[in-house]
């Protein structure tokens, strides 16, 4: 290597003769290089001095390559081109290394970001890149993707695997529940501020099939506090609002931080559980099934 330092002297020198014998112009070479004329003309000279031989024929305005600038171009063309490839692979290795995770809001805010230093302290390597959507996305053709969806297990083009089962248990903030008689069962709730998930893309159960799940007719006048996010549900739900129905494995965490209570025991489930999909086309990368198995290993079922 010293020997080639020696020979070729900068290896600046080395892309302002290809890009000169590319274009066969000093004057084009320097407008892609963003330098001046001159200063592609002196390190060509400078080649064609440590190597004893002219590399173009110059004429006015016009230069040719000799044809020891001929051989000269190819081997360097050829040089740098493979320098690039394996600059290229790098780069792409190096950036496969997130993963991405796809999920609602409530999701992403909820059960994952609590478990974010945990997932860092395990794979440090791997960059998680949560996306909180509205809507149940696609992600076909993508080996470092993830999603969590609500369903029966069965996506087509899709493989899945259970992360969580769907328990709703009614819950709010316990400075609500301090000021207010405490139902003792599921007719007695039907008489608190109740706060409802409107969710416009994805479908969810609402009061009333919590309510039919426990044998109590509830007609839904259009009351209470309605909103269309469920992560703004659990928000006003811990601000004293009212009571929202809980899903199981995204109130948790809250729960165990005192911000939300369980109001009753009572439940329901339909047997739509939660799942990480990915597609069945494109094998997942190595990044992804890491995050994968540590997504399963959080399950609590």
């Amino acid at each position: 290597m010293q020997k080639l330092i020696r020979r070729i002297q900068s290896p600046t020198a080395l892309f302002a003769f290809e890009a000169a014998a590319r274009h066969l112009s000093f004057t084009r070479a320097a407008a892609e290089l963003n330098v001046s004329q001159p200063a592609v003309s002196h390190a060509v000279k400078r080649i064609e001095q440590a190597l004893g031989v002219a590399l173009f024929h110059r004429r006015h305005r016009v230069i040719s390559l000799t044809d020891a600038g001929e051989r000269f171009y190819n081997d360097v063309s050829f040089g740098l081109m493979q320098i690039w490839q394996s600059a290229e692979k790098i780069a792409l290795q190096s950036a496969s290394r997130h993963v991405t995770l796809s999920a609602s809001t409530a999701f992403a805010n909820y059960w994952m970001v609590p478990r974010l230093a945990d997932f860092k302290a395990a794979y440090p390597q791997i960059d998680i890149r949560l996306q909180a959507t509205d809507k149940d996305i696609e992600i076909t053709g993508e080996a470092n993707a993830l999603a969590i969806r609500r369903g029966d297990g069965a996506w087509e083009g899709y493989e899945a695997a259970h992360l969580a089962a769907e328990r709703i248990f009614p819950v709010c903030s316990p400075a609500y529940l301090a000021k207010i008689q405490a139902p003792g069962d599921p007719v007695a709730l039907t008489g608190h501020n109740l706060i409802h998930l409107e969710e416009p893309y994805r479908p969810r159960p609402a009061w009333a099939d919590w309510f039919a799940a426990q044998g109590v007719a509830f007609r839904d006048r259009g009351e209470g506090l309605r909103l269309n996010d469920y992560a703004l549900v659990l928000q006003a739900a811990m601000a004293g609002e009212g009571i929202a129905m809980g899903w199981d494995h995204v109130t948790q965490h809250l729960i165990r931080q005192g911000l939300l209570v369980r109001v009753l025991d009572s439940h329901y489930a339909k047997g739509l559980d939660f799942y990480v999909i990915w597609p069945k086309a494109t094998p997942l990368s190595v990044e992804a099934g890491e995050v994968l198995m540590w997504l399963l290993s959080q399950r609590q079922d």
